[in-house]
């Protein structure tokens, strides 16, 4: 048999026809990716040292996310801003355990109803003081306290209704209480008797005050001039001048000097002379509350007449 022959075909046709079995395999080595040398264990370390750092790893990844899912604790200077913080946007203030902890109405009940002291007391019956029983002593200080001249101890003894030598030890006890306590006065011996003074470290003030006691001390025609101002006032000086039968110019300024009498306006006649009255130290003086306190004409007539 003659063999067929085949037309010849171009060498690029027989190029694409016949696949190149170099070139195939040299497609199908493709060198490795970067995370596929990450995956790929090195073999110069044992496969159970790294699967113990994968493991480390995974750990530590789980404990920082349960880390950052748990609350962290806070401090106490956190704790404290924290509190003020919510007492200004009006929150509760929290307890101690820091919890909101709502009161038992029973307990807010308790404390409301509760009475103070004060008031419990109110009902109870007051207990009675006992009531002061005078001694011998405390009779002599009453007598020397009230008389103004001395007393001798016989007189003393009479009035109290005891010895002589017993006033005297009375008084002594007297005397050595008010030095004890600092007292400012004395029980002295004084012509024969015995009379509470002052000592003599005072004097410098009460010199003042007998001074200004002086001041205010009245002369007959200055009493007689202000009684009738207290009477008919207001009341002008010519009228003044009528009832007395004398001038009471000068005493009349002296009165008013004195803070007695003042002018109080003037009188609706020809001249308009002026017009007197008496003061509020006037009344503080003669102890009158108003000018309806003045005795009255009757009450002043004189007792030895009858």
């Amino acid at each position: 048999m003659e063999d067929q022959a085949t037309p010849e075909q171009p060498a690029s046709q027989l190029g694409q026809d016949v696949p190149d079995d170099t070139d195939q395999f040299a497609q199908e080595i493709v060198e490795p990716t970067d995370a596929d040398r990450e995956t790929v264990p090195d073999e110069s370390e044992p496969v159970g040292e790294s699967e113990a750092a994968v493991d480390q790893t995974s750990a530590r990844t789980q404990e920082g996310e349960v880390s950052q899912d748990a609350d962290v604790p806070l401090t106490q200077g956190e704790r404290d801003i924290d509190q003020v913080i919510g007492i200004l946007l009006g929150e509760p203030p929290e307890t101690a355990e820091g919890g909101n902890e709502p009161v038992e109405e029973g307990q807010a009940a308790t404390e409301v109803l509760e009475p103070p002291a004060e008031v419990q007391t109110q009902g109870q019956e007051a207990t009675p003081q006992p009531e002061f029983v005078p001694t011998t002593e405390s009779v002599l200080e009453a007598i020397l306290f009230a008389t103004d001249e001395p007393l001798t101890d016989g007189k003393l003894a009479g009035i109290v209704e005891i010895t002589a030598k017993q006033v005297r030890e009375g008084i002594e006890s007297l005397n050595a209480k008010y030095a004890a306590e600092n007292h400012a006065f004395r029980i002295e011996q004084i012509a024969g008797g015995y009379q509470m003074l002052t000592l003599n470290t005072y004097n410098f003030w009460l010199k003042k005050m007998l001074r200004a006691r002086s001041d205010n001390k009245l002369s007959p025609a200055a009493m007689e001039t202000l009684a009738i101002i207290a009477y008919k006032q207001p009341i002008i000086r010519a009228d003044i001048e009528a009832i007395r039968g004398v001038t009471v110019g000068e005493v009349v300024r002296s009165l008013m000097y004195k803070g007695l009498v003042k002018i109080t306006g003037r009188a609706e006649i020809l001249g308009h002379p002026m017009l007197y009255g008496t003061t509020k130290k006037f009344l503080e003086i003669f102890g009158l509350n108003s000018l309806k306190d003045l005795p009255k004409a009757e009450e002043l007539k004189n007792p030895d007449r009858g």
